[in-house]
């Protein structure tokens, strides 16, 4: 198999393409490495694509490997047949490998593997002939003995040779797996009288295998783990007895009705059992494997969320009985003040606390309060919007998730940042960190204890990991990060740093003052020159020696861009200007300066862009995100029709969670996000949008808020 071939032609791109990515992958490059300085070479392949590449690059190289296991293992029992090569060497699943090599896997102790001790695999050859001039019973009159003591016994023990020769198949599994999988039903039931109500919607279930959702399958799953549901796969009543009888039996003979019984015992006890497992793993599989796609693609639009630059931002950290938790920090997020207040009962002073918040807020300049969505957040909400209507100081407030904050306060790392500050406090710190870097503070946190998605639980825990490790390490990557105030977190995402190299800058940076050019890096110890090659390009110094330090220009091509500068007659001060870079480059024509420079067009089109605006920042170019100062609601003035602005907090398979200030989240079901069809709501909307909804009902009792993204739903109901 030239895998190479099968990747160009599964992912629609050149073999040269495929050949220049692989050897990169190969010489241990990372993805956003390859992504952003390899180009040239990839033909601008972004880094989704390389990490669905470099997975299935992994699939195909593991089947080849298991290929080779198999081919040995048949040959050395002296089986190998050249049909058998044919089939393996043409098999482009594991699962078709596999069963090309059931019948030759050692087995344990079976009804058949006993029937052959006994020396009746020759009558069960002869019964599978199905010659209609065979007597079954006069035949096996020749095998009674010590161990067979009836004819009955030797035609049994032929019929569970024959059973398990069907059930280990390949041709066969494949139709009934197909099979399965085209009129298969899944079906479910309580599995006690006292089940979960949880699982009520799933208590009499039934839907064919080809059409159902990833999240009901996942939903099915959890069910039957906590041993609320009993889970099937079933096909149509005799279907798969019918195609085994069309495949096996040849006749109508003595024989052929041994053959037939044999056929409905091997699906009943052996094929159906086994197939019925495998299209469960198989539809779970699918349905984790998208379930990781939406949480890692959530979880992306949550840690490239618009920063809130150049702020000062009041981080409140609500709660009952032990306060509000307040902290201050400045626009570089270093901690300027904090306080605990009391809104609620029971101990609640509101005329003190406001006279606290309102000080801090005078003192420190505040123009943003970040707000987290936990335990008391309606209450803090709504003591926040009362309080800045009778201040002077022009401020809003943004209610922020705060999943997975308190899992960083308690850490070792936020031990290490704040060894002064108590626990809860540092969560004040946190929540206010997160309105103003989403990114820089959310890598602190294990990206499962972020909560977007569903069913993270649940997933596969390595590649749940190592998703959203690629997310994060991606989203870091293409922001950039200082070289001078990064925490070593945040620096141990980028390309070629590990978390051990990440502290070992910090701990260089903290005893030589700051960096003054990437060139330093090389000083740091167990950074080399290949760490350098990959991390450099990532890592920005501001103010220092080079000008270029500060981009995204890799130092390779440092060069090239010094080239086109000289050529363009850009001058220093024009930097940053895009409009005039854009001119002076556009007289000259990067196919030109790529002649003379070497340099590839994709190099010098990301040196242009980089010069247009030295150390951008690509989550600038999104909407801002959605900053309240007014009334709040709560989710009793929610009336039918109203038409309110909310943010896209999360996204599942079946619609997106909505927050439109009343603190509970509404719900825009799949079909009511767009007025045309779509298969995900990821077609359409992302986590961090801002979008115009209409209220369809509510729930007040259960909490529950139905939205609508088209407005003429609203008339309908």
């Amino acid at each position: 198999m030239d895998i190479n071939q099968m990747l160009a032609k599964e992912f629609n791109l050149r073999k040269e393409q495929v050949d220049n990515t692989v050897a990169l992958i190969d010489d241990d490059k990372t993805i956003p490495f390859i992504a952003r300085y390899r180009k040239e070479q990839t033909g601008s392949l972004d880094d989704t694509v390389l990490r669905e590449l470099s997975d299935r690059l992994t699939y195909l190289r593991n089947l080849e490997k298991r290929k080779e296991e198999i081919v040995s293992s048949i040959t050395e029992q002296e089986k190998m047949t050249d049909e058998l090569a044919k089939a393996i060497e043409n098999a482009v699943t594991l699962v078709e490998v596999e069963d090309i090599y059931r019948p030759f896997k050692p087995k344990r102790k079976t009804r058949a593997s006993v029937a052959r001790e006994k020396g009746l695999e020759p009558l069960a050859q002869l019964l599978t002939e199905q010659r209609r001039e065979t007597v079954p019973e006069k035949e096996a009159e020749g095998y009674i003995n010590e161990s067979v003591s009836t004819t009955e016994d030797a035609l049994q023990g032929a019929m569970d040779i024959i059973a398990e020769d069907i059930s280990d198949n390949a041709e066969f599994r494949k139709k009934l797996r197909e099979l399965f999988f085209a009129q298969g039903v899944i079906t479910s039931k309580a599995a006690a009288e006292d089940s979960d109500e949880v699982y009520k919607n799933y208590f009499e279930f039934s839907e064919p295998v080809k059409k159902i959702a990833g999240h009901r399958i996942l939903a099915l799953d959890r069910g039957e783990k906590e041993d609320a549901l009993k889970v099937a796969v079933e096909l149509p009543e005799g279907a798969g007895e019918s195609l085994c009888v069309r495949e096996f039996v040849k006749n109508d003979s003595a024989c052929g009705a041994l053959v037939k019984t044999a056929c409905e015992d091997s699906c009943k006890r052996l094929v159906f059992p086994s197939i019925e497992r495998e299209v469960r793993a198989e539809l779970s599989a699918d349905a984790q494997e998208g379930a990781i796609k939406v949480f890692a693609s959530n979880l992306r639009q949550l840690i490239m969320a618009p920063p809130v630059k150049n702020t000062v931002t009041l981080g409140l950290d609500p709660g009952y009985a032990h306060g509000c938790k307040c902290a201050v920090v400045d626009s570089t997020g270093k901690v300027l003040d904090t306080a605990i207040v009391y809104l609620t009962p029971p101990r609640r002073e509101t005329e003190k606390s406001k006279r606290i918040i309102g000080d801090m807020i005078q003192k420190h300049h505040v123009s943003t309060i970040a707000i987290g969505n936990g335990t008391a957040s309606r209450e803090t909400e709504q003591f926040t919007a009362e309080l800045i209507k009778t201040i002077p100081e022009k401020v809003s407030y943004m209610v922020v998730s705060e999943a997975g904050a308190s899992v960083y306060s308690a850490s070792k790392l936020a031990a290490e940042e704040f060894p002064d500050y108590d626990v809860s406090l540092r969560s004040a710190v946190s929540i206010a960190r997160r309105l103003q870097d989403p990114l820089a503070e959310l890598v602190k946190i294990d990206p499962k204890a972020i909560g977007v998605g569903q069913y993270q639980h649940d997933m596969p825990k390595a590649r749940m990991d190592e998703a959203l490790k690629g997310v994060v390490e991606d989203c870091v990557n293409s922001v950039g990060v200082d070289l001078n105030t990064a925490s070593y977190s945040l620096l141990s995402y980028i390309s070629g740093i590990n978390a051990a190299v990440a502290k070992n800058i910090v701990a260089y940076r903290e005893e030589n003052g700051a960096f003054s050019d990437r060139k330093q890096l090389l000083k740091v110890k167990k950074l080399g020159a290949k760490a350098y090659e990959q991390c450099a390009g990532f890592l920005r110094v501001s103010g220092g020696k080079n000008p270029l330090d500060n981009t995204g220009i890799h130092p390779e091509s440092y060069e090239a861009a010094k080239t086109l500068i000289e050529r363009c007659g850009i001058e220093p001060d024009e930097l940053g200007s895009a409009e005039k870079v854009r001119e002076k480059v556009g007289r000259v024509g990067l196919k030109n300066i790529s002649a003379e420079t070497g340099a590839g067009l994709p190099t010098l089109t990301d040196i242009v862009k980089e010069l247009e605006k030295p150390g951008r920042d690509p989550r600038d170019e999104l909407p801002p995100p959605l900053m309240r100062s007014g009334d709040i609601m709560e989710i009793k003035d929610l009336k039918q029709g109203m038409e309110l602005v909310g943010t896209v907090r999360n996204i599942v398979d079946f619609g997106a969670f909505v927050d439109i200030g009343v603190h509970e989240d509404g719900l825009v079901h799949i079909s009511r996000i767009s007025e045309k069809f779509i298969k995900h709501p990821l077609d359409v909307v992302k986590v961090g949008d801002v979008v115009k909804v209409w209220v369809l009902d509510v729930d007040v009792k259960r909490g529950r808020i139905s939205l609508t993204m088209r407005k003429k739903d609203v008339g309908t109901v």
